[in-house]
């Protein structure tokens, strides 16, 4: 007789069954995050030596903490960046949770490594890189730049003897992620913060702060944005990589939210430059609709980034030596992780089943309303927008309103359960902003927002 943690319980799965089924077929609701009106559930004294009644707990989860979580898929999700996986993926990753697959090495999961270089292969086409880029999928964003900005440190070092090696330099601007700062933080190298012109990092802001550094010689990388978080503002993605690819130099795109606009009829041509990347990264988990957590992590070459990043063991060399590269392809040797889930299959199921025509719709459904919002905020007297649209994102000003009051009315858009809305900072002032990325996101329900602010 097995463990009794190991053995089926049947009515706890019917029950989880039911629950997955209602959050799959109804309208997701946005619920209250923080502000829920009902204090938070009593934790205390769950965790002892006899259990819980399963059936109980789920109950807990369902009524009680699931209400005090924002539903990032919600349509009226627009604070940050959203989420809004697709039906398809989101069965899918109840098939890989309940399939113990490990995503770690060929040798163990083959299927599944095949699966996701499908998907890798076709992002980095998409994206214009040269046959024979790929990676791995990763947790997130912030993975995926600290693994391709360790790959390009080492390789600098590498190019660069005769530099102390913790003089060695990026070249990014104000407005890349804060996880690029991180990483190279954690790298131990520090960063030449380029001034830019309306925020875009042009290879002439590049060139001019180049010119007038003491040692440029010390600037390894250069890190551009497709899509900023904040503004959705493509960098000068064709300019920095022409001149990277000149001078020697690591080109590393961080197209975490914003390269997703590949997909775009309108916008794809804004990110040509992605050819001369050396690495790229874009979030499934984003703006192609995938669960979280999924980021895409492709390289040019893909040799160098298992030189660098694979991790070397007694009990790991089984994994490592074979004559078919085929046959060396495992996921744990491209980012700074080992063990790792089969992320990149909910991704590839929905890409497969959905097809690259309806990537393309939705991709371009977001793109079409930012541009509609701004339309509508032109016909408005309370409001004014503080920038031109960028892909999907678009930041406003309410005429007469301070931090206090942009607080107050996301407070009361969340309470009335109408959408997720949080202010950000632009240049020193606080404003309001909406990221756009569920394509059920509807132009009545911007309208509302707006309204809203009349008040």
């Amino acid at each position: 007789m097995g463990h009794q943690m190991f053995e089926y319980n049947s009515t706890l799965a019917e029950e989880v069954y039911a629950y997955c089924r209602d959050r799959l077929t109804h309208p997701v609701p946005l619920d209250f995050g923080g502000l829920s009106p009902d204090p938070l559930p009593d934790l205390e004294g769950l965790i002892r030596p006899e259990g819980n009644d399963p059936e109980a707990m789920l109950t807990l989860f369902k009524d009680r903490l699931a209400t005090h979580v924002v539903s990032i898929d919600s349509p009226g999700f627009l604070a940050f960046i959203p989420n809004a996986p697709t039906k398809n993926s989101l069965l899918f990753d109840m098939v890989v949770a309940c399939s113990g697959l490990n995503g770690t090495s060929w040798l163990e999961s083959a299927g599944v490594v095949e699966a996701e270089n499908q998907a890798l292969t076709f992002l980095a086409h998409t994206a214009g890189m040269p046959e024979g880029s790929g990676g791995a999928f990763v947790s997130g964003g912030s993975l995926g730049n600290l693994s391709s900005l360790t790959v390009g440190r080492d390789v600098g070092r590498t190019k660069h003897p005769e530099l102390a090696a913790h003089t060695l330099r990026f070249a990014i601007s104000a407005d890349a992620h804060s996880s690029i700062g991180t990483a190279l933080h954690v790298l131990g190298i520090e960063a030449l913060l380029v001034e830019t012109d309306d925020h875009r990092f042009t290879r002439t802001n590049l060139e001019r702060a180049l010119a007038n550094d003491p040692h440029p010689e010390t600037v390894i990388g250069i890190v551009a944005t497709s899509g900023t978080t904040n503004a959705g503002i493509i960098d000068d993605l064709e300019g920095l990589g022409s001149f990277a690819r000149e001078h020697d130099l690591w080109f590393h795109v961080d197209g975490a939210y914003g390269g997703a606009a590949i997909f775009s009829a309108t916008h794809a041509q804004y990110l040509s430059g992605l050819r001369h990347a050396d690495s790229f990264i874009v979030d499934p988990h984003k703006w192609l609709f995938a669960p979280l957590d999924c980021c895409a992590l492709i390289y040019r070459n893909p040799t160098i980034a298992r030189k660098v990043l694979a991790q070397q063991a007694s009990y790991l060399d089984v994994l490592h030596g074979s004559d078919d590269e085929k046959y060396e392809w495992n996921p744990s040797d491209f980012a700074i992780h080992l063990s790792r889930r089969a992320r990149g299959l909910p991704f590839w199921f929905s890409l497969v089943t959905n097809g690259v025509n309806a990537y393309e719709t939705a991709v371009q459904a977001s793109i079409d309303l930012a541009e509609r919002t701004v339309k509508m905020i032109a016909n408005m007297d309370h409001v004014e927008l503080v920038r031109d649209a960028s892909l999907s994102i678009v930041m406003l000003r309410r005429i007469g309103w301070g931090p206090e009051q942009y607080n107050a009315w996301s407070q009361q858009l969340l309470r009335d359960q109408i959408a997720f809305v949080t202010p950000t900072k632009w240049e020193g002032e606080t404003v309001a902003r909406l990221a756009f990325l569920h394509p059920d996101t509807s132009d009545e329900l911007v309208l509302e927002i707006l309204e809203s602010m009349r008040d």
